[in-house]
């Protein structure tokens, strides 16, 4: 089957994918313009995850100030300084802060959780879990399953994106790099609201 130059264009005007990506991904599932769609997303995901060791050491410190009551700041960082310039990077740094606004998360990642918290908030959970009189191994169960509930809440990386809540902030930013061509690391954050202390 001959890809036009036409198809081509769409499919790179859609996904932001270089010229080459689209036309190996129409030829690789036959024109057939949704398979390129997801076949696309899906090598720049793989992209993104062999991309992750290589340093992220530029970016941008994007900020939301939500009616003068509450105040964002979040460091996200990626390899070039040409790629942070971009619309698409700026955007992604605006819509963590918002996303930070609102849910007001109080870690990036669940590796930034400490242990003690973790240990405190399961052994809650075992205790409730224990008071429903299940056998102890749908106990354990049951306290892992709030355990993955409570990252939903307290990290930023595992919240569901305001924009689209079926899918994380984690996959968010993975569809972005993968769009970019970079590594991207969302560093840290600082919210205030007022009258917090």
């Amino acid at each position: 089957m001959e890809i036009t130059a036409t198809a081509v264009k769409e499919l790179r005007e859609k996904t932001g994918a270089g010229m080459m990506d689209c036309k190996k991904a129409l030829a690789e599932t036959a024109g057939d313009f949704e398979k390129a769609v997801v076949w696309l997303r899906e090598k720049g995901v793989a992209q993104v995850a062999k991309r992750s060791g290589r340093s992220a050491n530029q970016g941008v410190i994007g900020s939301y100030i939500h009616g003068g009551k509450v105040g964002v700041l979040v460091e996200v960082n990626c390899e070039t300084d040409f790629v942070a310039k971009t619309d698409d990077f700026q955007n992604l740094a605006k819509e963590l802060a918002m996303q930070v606004a609102a849910s007001s998360p109080k870690y990036v990642g669940r590796e930034e959780v400490p242990a003690a918290e973790l240990d405190k908030e399961r052994a809650i959970y075992m205790n409730e879990a224990k008071q429903s009189g299940k056998p102890e191994a749908v106990q354990a169960k049951i306290a892992e399953g709030k355990i993955e509930s409570y990252y939903k809440q307290v990290c930023l990386m595992d919240q569901p994106y305001i924009r689209e809540p079926k899918k994380n902030v984690k996959q968010y930013v993975t569809e972005v790099a993968a769009k970019l061509g970079e590594n991207v690391v969302v560093r840290r954050f600082s919210r205030l609201q007022l009258g917090e202390e």
